[in-house]
């Protein structure tokens, strides 16, 4: 039996890398009274996983962490034990208990949404040339891939986007193989728009996966 946390990453711990997230969720387990199961070895650790790595300095209210338990409980006594355990800027949203033969979390991920709110003298530069963006086809940029740095095309791996008057939202594939980090797209626009002076606050709205008919839900109820 596996349980499924839905929770935030906000204030100070947004800084916090993801390793230090692992082994904060490590600490938080061990004080809860769930049936935790745990690697074999010399240093035995929860068997636990993530839906899929949040940058330092990004928030979220969707992430997903996947425990491994040797027995079933009730989702809501897992839900207040791990908010017990967790201070108020990781907030526990939701538990959901699955099969062991549920598939993984990462192997599920097709997409995520970004809410992205621009500052600075130049903001607005970035917000205009959204349009443009949006008209093009192909649009070259440098990722950084496992084998090194490469040129893509990331116009198609951006699935949606729009602009507000302050701010962002886009939806942007996550896969192993195609993947469109908000900030790469940030930088893009910036570029295309002349913009100097700008900063972005990234904030992740959804983590999203692809049901039996091909439509687009939340990774939580997949």
């Amino acid at each position: 039996m596996r349980a499924i946390f839905e929770f935030g990453k906000k204030g100070r711990l947004r800084y916090i890398s993801h390793l230090d997230l692992q082994r904060f969720m490590m600490r938080a387990l061990r004080r809860t009274d769930l049936p935790v199961a745990y690697s074999q070895g010399f240093n035995p650790h929860p068997q636990m996983s993530f839906a899929s790595a949040l940058a330092m300095g990004w928030s979220s209210d969707v992430e997903l962490m996947d425990v491994r338990l040797t027995e079933s409980v009730d989702p809501q006594h897992a839900l207040d034990q791990m908010s017990a355990a967790l201070p108020p800027e990781m907030p526990v949203h939701r538990c959901r208990m699955v099969d062991d033969r549920h598939p993984a979390l990462m192997a599920q991920l097709a997409m995520a949404d970004y809410r992205i709110a621009v500052s600075g003298g130049d903001a607005g530069r970035i917000i205009d040339a959204v349009p443009a963006y949006l008209a093009e086809e192909t649009v070259m940029a440098v990722r950084k891939t496992k084998s090194g740095e490469k040129e893509v095309n990331i116009r198609p791996l951006t699935v949606a986007l729009s602009a507000e008057d302050d701010a962002l939202c886009a939806r942007l594939m996550l896969t192993p193989e195609d993947t469109l980090k908000p900030d790469l797209l940030l930088g893009v626009l910036a570029e295309r728009g002349g913009a100097v002076d700008y900063e972005g606050a990234i904030f992740r709205t959804a983590l999203l996966g692809r049901g039996e008919q091909g439509e687009i839900r939340s990774l939580m109820e997949l």
